[in-house]
């Protein structure tokens, strides 16, 4: 029985029920000797007890996408077949372009808002360079199968979720391909392709998209392998301008880091409350030694840039929680780089789903712009103000500022 299936939650649902009626008949009812009764009655409160805890954790399970299956919440998955020694750029010296193409077959995602706004798809891919294997999502704008798009190369958007975090959450929890059809049909945001590779790899541990010999190659597998299987299977652009990346949390933070790491294979990042060093989530392999820190902090990457990297950023969060990551990166970017801070107050929320849900439509819209998608001048942000303060307008449309959250409080 699938952890985030109907099925699981209605035969949670039942127990639950079950276990509060039960007491309720049989208490007073018991009979045999003292002690028989007295563990009778402590197991039925026990069981009415773990029958709460269950259903309470699937709920949040499936409001948060936290746990894709069993494995991962148990701990037993492992996603990584070999983990070579890949060189400082992750190939390990293989020519990509001399690869034969991946063919891949898809199927309809099951789950929560899975088969919304036309339905995401699901995959199955063997990693050929990264030796990773894990399912990645895929989801395809409306005009994808509109016949004036036929010879048309959509960009695309690799969506990471947080740690822990299934690769459905930007889809189930975000909703963020229903939040963007109609948008994409208006023509304010542009027919992006919408990629959400898994990034829990391993049992118990947050990979930090890094690429650790012998242990792990995350960064190449969400930044060579993912990138070759869409472009092989789907008329998607492969031009670094084309592509960006998303997150949330410590997918935030690999967003940016693989945005700064990688300005040939991606023009944008999105920050949602994320962090540069990967001593942020404690539970991150890229936090596990000083070098393995310095190898994938973005704030270090950018600033020891041979030459300034031709990439746009977007990063929002709270103070304390994303906002002063994205203002170290605003001092030290210099052009092309460029650098966009939303400041979040307290009032908009906290670290969770609510705080990123709203932010969808500013977000696309703001790469429609700075990956030149629109006749919008880049480097702007695609709306004008709402509001100068914290009002969920400001928030939704990214324009939330740190002085207008102050006249608020």
């Amino acid at each position: 029985m699938s952890l985030t299936g109907t099925p699981f939650l209605y035969t949670t649902i039942v127990l639950s029920v079950v276990a509060l009626i039960l007491p309720l008949v049989l208490w007073s009812r018991m009979r045999g000797p003292k002690a028989v009764r007295t563990a009778a009655r402590v197991l039925m409160l026990l069981f009415a007890q773990a029958t709460a805890v269950t259903l309470i954790f699937v709920l949040v399970n499936n409001q948060n996408d936290l746990y894709d299956n069993w494995a991962d919440l148990l701990g037993t998955g492992d996603h990584v077949q070999q983990a070579a020694d890949l060189g400082q750029d992750g190939t390990g010296g293989i020519a990509l372009k001399r690869l034969p193409k991946v063919r891949q077959s898809f199927t309809a995602a099951d789950g929560p808002a899975m088969r919304a706004a036309g339905g995401v798809r699901v995959t199955q891919l063997k990693g050929r360079v990264s030796g990773v294997n894990a399912e990645v999502y895929v989801w395809l704008p409306p005009q994808y199968n509109e016949p004036k798009y036929r010879y048309h190369r959509f960009p695309v958007v690799e969506l990471l979720p947080g740690y822990p975090g299934s690769a459905k959450a930007w889809f189930g929890s975000l909703k963020v391909h229903e939040q963007l059809l109609p948008l994409m049909r208006s023509g304010r945001v542009a027919p992006f392709i919408l990629v959400a590779p898994r990034t829990n790899l391993l049992a118990g541990v947050d990979t930090g998209c890094a690429n650790i010999p012998g242990t792990v190659n995350a960064d190449s597998w969400l930044s060579v392998d993912v990138p070759k299987m869409v472009t092989d299977n789907f008329r998607a652009a492969a031009a670094p301008a084309d592509w960006a990346v998303a997150g949330y949390s410590a997918g935030a933070h690999c967003a940016v880091k693989l945005a700064v790491a990688h300005p040939d294979r991606y023009r944008a990042a999105i920050s949602l409350s994320g962090y540069n060093d990967p001593i942020g989530e404690r539970n991150s392999l890229a936090a596990q030694s000083v070098t393995l820190r310095e190898r994938n902090n973005p704030y270090l990457l950018l600033r020891k840039a041979a030459a300034p990297p031709r990439i746009a950023l977007y990063v929002s969060g709270e103070s304390g929680d994303g906002y002063q990551a994205g203002v170290a990166l605003e001092q030290i970017a210099k052009a092309p780089t460029t650098v966009h801070v939303v400041f979040l107050p307290r009032s908009a929320g906290g670290h969770n789903m609510a705080l990123w849900r709203p932010q969808v439509p500013a977000v696309f819209e703001w790469l429609t712009v700075n990956m030149g998608q629109s006749h919008v001048r880049a480097g702007t942000t695609p709306r004008e103000p709402l509001s100068a303060g914290s009002t969920h307008a400001a928030l939704a449309s990214g324009t939330a500022s740190r002085a207008g959250a102050a006249r608020k409080r």
